[in-house]
């Protein structure tokens, strides 16, 4: 394997394809490597997943990216999709509480807003006087991380959290903002929070200065027939290359060879001698594989917790489904709802309403972190309670033409506060093992181009160029846009 930081020339065996694994191969392809990629269930993608309903093309996992990011709008141009590439239909959401559905608020940072008057119809008059004593407090200390709920409901009151915060987090996260760490989820925010006195004018700071970017270009970015259609796309890609993807091979033992001959790399009957290896799987494979050769990473990566979540998929005739204006509605926890949220797939994503004009596809999405008892529930049981909460947030009583529930078992990773602390020490002790890099949604935010810009930073590594590491580890990739002047 070489050093140079620019090319790589030995044999790479990548652990996952997933979009970090197949991204990381595709970059290493690119430097001259040979490049093996080991997937242990049946497919590629990892929580990109194509499917179908009614005879409707749709996402039945991720179904955005962030296009504020360069890494995942890229690395589709790359692979073949940028006629593809589309922006949502509509950006208009709401928010379902307090009874109704209320339009999202416009000018806040991840719910945060610079002025109370940004809240308006969502919070109550108490809550919206409550942020006014924002510029009266004192300032209050952030140090070297803090929960985003804890922080923002010190400065600004407890119902700004619950009615916004909460669920705009929990839509990426389905975690406790109450627990999610500030540094890692919202870091712009904390990076402002440690140079201002009032969090409204840390926020009137962001919005100012990210004013020229607003008109750059769309926030989201989809692809026409669905953003599952991007790992499939980077995996032929991989394998013209002359790249090698097995999938149904779980990797079962990674280990060290003699001092600069490589590593052992076996998966069922197959072993694999590897000039280096990336380690793009979630943290509890990570941990397995890597207890033998580094105990204490295996130990920090052990502790990482997942959230489970359920997307519930529902194909109706369009003359029996009004709903209301706009992509959907988020739902917070305070409400006391099922669904956290429902996107009205048609209307966000125009490829879809244009397949069949004559199919209407609704999502709905269940579960968080800690929540065990509504994923305990048969799926018919989920399509009833989405049912439900879809006829009293919008009217919607119809009988679905199909439904699709599609379960993600510890699909989400969380960011409590000292996340970024434990990336460090994780990636601090990797550096003591040459040829060995890892990389994911674990590690430096849980979008596409956070996972995308984490394996190029890996490949990077590999190359003896620990810039994009470092950069990564320091400040993490927001996973959300913040909402600033939206």
């Amino acid at each position: 394997m070489s050093t140079t930081g620019t090319d790589s020339t030995g044999h790479v065996v990548v652990v996952g394809a997933g979009i970090a694994g197949l991204a990381a191969a595709h970059r290493l392809l690119e430097r001259g490597a040979r490049v093996t990629v080991l997937e242990a269930s049946d497919r590629v993608g990892g929580k990109l997943l194509p499917g179908d309903i009614a005879g409707v093309r749709v996402d039945l996992g991720a179904e955005s990216m962030l296009a504020r990011r360069p890494e995942a709008v890229a690395l589709a141009r790359e692979n073949g999709l940028a006629d593809a590439l589309q922006p949502p239909a509509t950006a208009s959401a709401s928010i379902w509480t307090r009874g109704a559905l209320r339009p999202m608020p416009k000018g806040h940072v991840m719910g945060v807003p610079g002025t109370a008057a940004a809240l308006a119809g969502v919070l109550s008059a108490e809550g919206l006087a409550r942020i006014e004593r924002d510029a009266d407090l004192p300032r209050t200390e952030v140090g070297d991380d803090v929960a985003v709920g804890e922080y923002v409901a010190a400065r600004l009151g407890r119902e700004v959290v619950d009615r916004l915060v909460e669920p705009l987090l929990g839509g990426v996260y389905a975690g406790d903002a109450y627990r999610i760490s500030m540094r890692s989820a919202v870091p712009q925010l904390f990076e402002a929070a440690r140079h201002h006195d009032s969090l409204t004018e840390a926020v009137r700071g962001i919005q100012a200065r990210t004013a020229g970017a607003q008109a750059a270009g769309p926030v989201f970015m989809g692809i026409e027939g669905g953003v599952g259609r991007l790992p499939l796309a980077v995996a032929r890609s991989v394998r013209a290359r002359g790249g090698e993807i097995l999938t149904g091979a779980p990797v079962t033992e990674l280990r060290r060879r003699t001092p600069g001959a490589g590593w052992r790399v076996v998966a069922g009957d197959r072993v694999l001698h590897a000039d280096a290896v990336v380690l793009a799987t979630p943290a509890p494979a990570a941990a397995g594989l890597l207890h033998a050769e580094s105990p204490r990473a295996a130990a920090e990566l052990r502790a990482v917790e997942y959230a489970s979540m359920a997307l519930i998929t529902l194909a109706y005739r369009r003359s029996d489904a009004e709903l209301p204006e706009g992509s959907g509605f988020l739902v917070p926890p305070v409400d006391g709802r099922t669904i956290k949220a429902s996107t009205f797939a048609s209307r966000k994503w125009g490829w879809i309403a244009d397949e069949d004009p004559d199919v209407v596809v609704v999502r709905t999405s269940v579960g968080r972190h800690g929540e065990t008892e509504v994923l305990r529930r048969e799926d018919a049981e989920l399509v009833d309670v989405s049912r439900h909460d879809l006829r009293e947030a919008t009217g919607l009583d119809a009988v679905p033409l199909e439904t699709r529930v599609t379960r993600w078992t510890d699909g989400l990773p969380q960011y409590p506060v000292g996340h970024h602390a434990r990336v460090a020490r994780i990636r601090e002790h990797i550096r003591g093992l040459p040829g060995l890099a890892v990389c994911g949604a674990v590690y430096d935010g849980v979008g596409i181009p956070a996972c995308v810009a984490s394996a190029y930073a890996a490949v990077d590594q590999l190359g003896g160029d620990l810039a994009a590491v470092q950069e990564l580890t320091a400040h993490p990739v927001q996973s959300l846009h913040g909402g600033a002047g939206e």
